[in-house]
């Protein structure tokens, strides 16, 4: 009998398949011991019995306590203390950064600016986690991460440009207030859509993995964000596909106007880990010291095992949203000035004090001399002019399309005839 050349390919490939059936029978005894795809190990049972979720809490990773002392049980963990003119960064920073949002959140009250986000509460998790990437790491952030960006050298004189959108603004005037971004400090500049960095931080970190350029992703985000369609997408693309990331979650209790057992039935956003195979850490996002040796070590991770981390940051946001939110119409103010009592500059003030590297006089000179600073850069970044109109149609596409051109000079011929209405120089 006389075969066609795919007939006979066909009956090789069956040949094959036949001989790997035998071969793996003889080997495991039966077919059926096969394991399912996507399931590590496989336990067969004779009963039927519903799965129930555990209620228990994953715990909370903590160095310092409300009191600034180390708690006990660290003496033997080997915790890292930064040095002492790091730690003084840290918290200069976190002084600096409260100062800076006092000042701002004011001045929109007063019209200078149309929007501001307050960063009161949180100041811990972003100096902390800032410490501990390296500068060569690629920053995303939310809109909650100005202390990231301050800390690794963004001038309180550029956020200043920035929130008044004039000719200096980075952005040029293109962005809202506290739209943030430095190419220089490997920040990539903030979005309103919420939670799309996550899956464009999964894809830098791909290619980081690609290039074996000794490089990580930081990715920031919200507990109100993880219930975002992207944010699974990325934790799904990060796990399969092996990414050096860190997904840093700011567990602040709120997501808005909704409370955070409301958003979601299980153990935080950490919970989500084991479903798609990732690691985690959660820690104390009001600990500094903690959330800095949680970072080192979600770092050390991430790179030495090419896969991704989840770091939940359990903090509470002490401001309001943004400017546009009132958050005492869904919580009582002695929930607000309980946490006070937890104020991360507070404790690691405390801290600084107990080593002698801080005291009352240099509070009180530093605080001086910072909030004169900032305002006298603030001064002069909201008498700067604004950018010419016509930066509106540059950096959207390498070379202005026609349809662009159209509009600009459709723009420029408005202006011409009604110039009594437009301030253009």
């Amino acid at each position: 009998m006389m075969y066609s050349s795919v007939m006979l390919k066909r009956l090789t490939n069956l040949n094959f398949f036949k001989k790997q059936y035998m071969l793996y029978s003889s080997i495991s005894g039966n077919i059926q011991d096969l394991s399912y795809r996507g399931i590590n190990k496989v336990n067969f049972i004779p009963t039927l019995d519903i799965n129930e979720p555990s209620l228990n809490s994953m715990p909370i990773f903590r160095i310092l306590d409300d009191n600034g002392d180390i708690v006990s049980n660290c003496n033997s963990v080997p915790v890292i203390i930064p040095e002492n003119d790091e730690l003084l960064k840290m918290y200069k920073s976190m002084v600096l950064l409260s100062i800076m949002d006092k000042i701002l959140y004011e001045s929109q009250r007063q019209g200078r600016i149309s929007f501001y986000m307050t960063n009161e509460g949180e100041e811990a998790a972003q100096i902390g986690s800032a410490a501990g990437i390296h500068f060569n790491d690629q920053v995303y952030g939310q809109y909650r991460e100005a202390g990231v960006l301050l800390f690794r050298g963004f001038t309180p004189e550029q956020f200043m440009n920035q929130c008044f959108g004039n000719i200096e603004d980075l952005g040029k005037g293109k962005q809202m207030p506290v739209h943030y971004g430095s190419k220089d400090l490997n920040f990539v500049t903030l979005s309103s859509p919420l939670t799309t960095q996550l899956p464009q931080a999964v894809g830098t970190a791909y290619s980081f993995k690609l290039l074996k350029n000794n490089r990580c992703t930081i990715v920031y985000f919200g507990e109100g964000a993880a219930s975002e369609g992207d944010a699974h997408a990325a934790f799904n693309f990060a796990s399969t596909l092996n990414c050096p990331i860190i997904f840093f979650c700011r567990n602040n209790g709120f997501a808005i106007s909704t409370p955070a057992n409301e958003q979601y039935r299980g153990d935080g956003i950490i919970s989500h880990g084991p479903g798609y195979g990732i690691a985690t850490i959660r820690v104390d996002g009001n600990d500094i010291l903690a959330v800095y040796n949680a970072t080192l070590k979600a770092r050390e991770y991430v790179m030495t095992n090419t896969r991704p981390l989840i770091l939940e940051a359990m903090t509470y946001r002490r401001g309001h949203h943004s400017t546009s939110d009132d958050s005492t119409a869904y919580r009582s103010k002695d929930e607000i000035e309980q946490w006070a009592n937890k104020n991360p500059i507070t404790r690691l003030k405390k801290f600084l004090e107990k080593k002698n590297l801080w005291n009352d006089q240099y509070e009180l000179e530093y605080t001086k001399d910072t909030k004169k600073q900032i305002m006298q850069m603030f001064a002069i970044a909201s008498k700067k002019n604004k950018p010419n109109w016509k930066e509106m149609f540059n950096d959207v596409y390498y070379e202005i399309p026609d349809h662009l051109l159209e509009q600009m000079n459709s723009l420029e011929n408005h202006i011409s005839h009604y110039p009594e209405h437009y301030v253009i120089e």
